[in-house]
């Protein structure tokens, strides 16, 4: 199978850029958010959004790891903060690509347990192929695309970030 490019690394630093205006904009008068990004392309990509809202707001911005395992998602979620450091706060759980909906409603349903001021959902490519009624509040991009095709994110360590299709 070939890869078909579907963003760039500049068009991910774009959308990046964007989607951390959006949040400041729906978080504007939080003192401190939680970005919860699910690991391993979740959370890397949580981390690219928080460096872009340190440098575009005075938002204080944790970071969480979500671990999800992705085979039995409905087996036990744990985050690498405690639930006390998310409480009464402002959460946004973060994933690189949007399938199914399987990863991000367990996942939800993990921070359903705690009090939140607010709760968003961030993906950079949402693939319309849902199973769970689960959607993402800031998204990169939308594509639909077949049942046989896959998304993959990468995010390398040379900083060469690419979405494509195979």
């Amino acid at each position: 199978m070939s890869k078909n490019i579907i963003l760039t690394h500049l068009e991910i630093e774009h959308k990046i850029k964007r989607i951390a205006y959006q949040i400041y904009e729906t978080f504007v008068e939080e003192e401190e958010i939680v970005l919860a990004g699910i690991t391993d392309n979740g959370f890397i990509f949580a981390k690219k959004i928080a460096q872009a809202l340190q440098t575009i707001s005075p938002i204080k911005v944790a970071l969480c790891e979500v671990f999800v395992n992705k085979d039995q998602p409905e087996l036990a979620i744990h985050t690498s903060l405690p639930k006390e450091e998310y409480t009464n706060k402002g959460l946004i759980l973060v994933d690189d690509v949007l399938n199914s909906g399987t990863i991000m409603i367990y996942a939800v349903r993990h921070f359903l347990d705690v009090p939140l001021k607010k709760f968003k959902t961030v993906v950079l490519v949402d693939r319309n192929h849902k199973k769970y009624p689960v959607k993402a509040d800031f998204k990169g991009i939308s594509l639909s695309t077949s049942l046989l095709e896959h998304v993959q994110v990468v995010f390398d360590e040379n900083g060469n970030n690419y979405a494509y299709l195979s």
